[in-house]
């Protein structure tokens, strides 16, 4: 157990920083000013207003697409908030699996839009929201080990059943990535290979909505 007491102590660093710092919305509950839609060409709807909508302040994922929403501006050390609920509606090539989206961060301006980018995605999949996703040449060192273009499972599950709002947060400092869902750190990893970049949340061909997406500055 001792092993883990350096990193906790970190991580309550970054949450005393955050605390201190002020929460500015991503997402102005009117239109999706600060953003872009990127869709992928071979799969599900092209229609990219019916793709995210905004209303009553929330994110509306129709799911009927694959493909993400991505900030226009970068971000370096942050403290990522969403919250999250799934709706009940899927769709092809997706109607056999779990219900899935993703938050992508770290998203470097000048690399491709495509599905999916050089970015690292916390995963917000049915029964594993946290796992990191490490996509096309990121990596991160993980309890030892170097992963690259591959899943780091979470470490234990604490997701609400479908249809209640989960609370997802990703802090990213100084090339320590860390995943909390509802309170609790599921995932966790340091020396990330790219520090700087956008963000983004995916559709998977799954009905969904965020809320309350909002991020701090380290």
């Amino acid at each position: 157990m001792k092993k883990f007491f350096l990193p906790v102590s970190f991580l309550l660093l970054s949450f005393c920083k955050a605390s201190a710092q002020h929460y500015i919305p991503l997402l102005n509950g009117k239109n999706l000013d600060g953003w872009y839609v990127f869709l992928d060409s071979t799969s599900g709807s092209q229609n990219k207003d019916s793709a995210f909508i905004v209303k009553d302040h929330m994110l509306y994922v129709t799911g009927k697409s694959v493909g993400y929403i991505c900030t226009k501006k970068q971000y370096k050390n942050f403290h990522l908030i969403v919250e999250f609920k799934w709706g009940e509606k899927k769709y092809p090539p997706r109607l056999k699996y779990k219900r899935d989206s993703g938050v992508i961060y770290y998203f470097a301006t000048g690399k491709k839009d495509k599905i999916w980018p050089q970015a690292y995605e916390c995963q917000v999949q049915e029964g594993d929201c946290g796992d990191f996703w490490l996509a096309d040449g990121i990596s991160l060192n993980v309890h030892g080990k170097t992963y690259t273009k591959e899943r780091v499972p979470k470490l234990s599950d604490h997701e609400k059943p479908n249809g209640e709002w989960n609370t997802l947060e990703v802090i990213a400092n100084n090339g320590r990535c860390t995943h909390i869902v509802n309170g609790v750190v599921v995932n966790e990893g340091t020396d990330a290979n790219v520090r700087e970049g956008k963000i983004a949340l995916q559709t998977e061909a799954a009905e969904m909505y965020y809320r309350n997406i909002r991020i701090a500055i380290l």
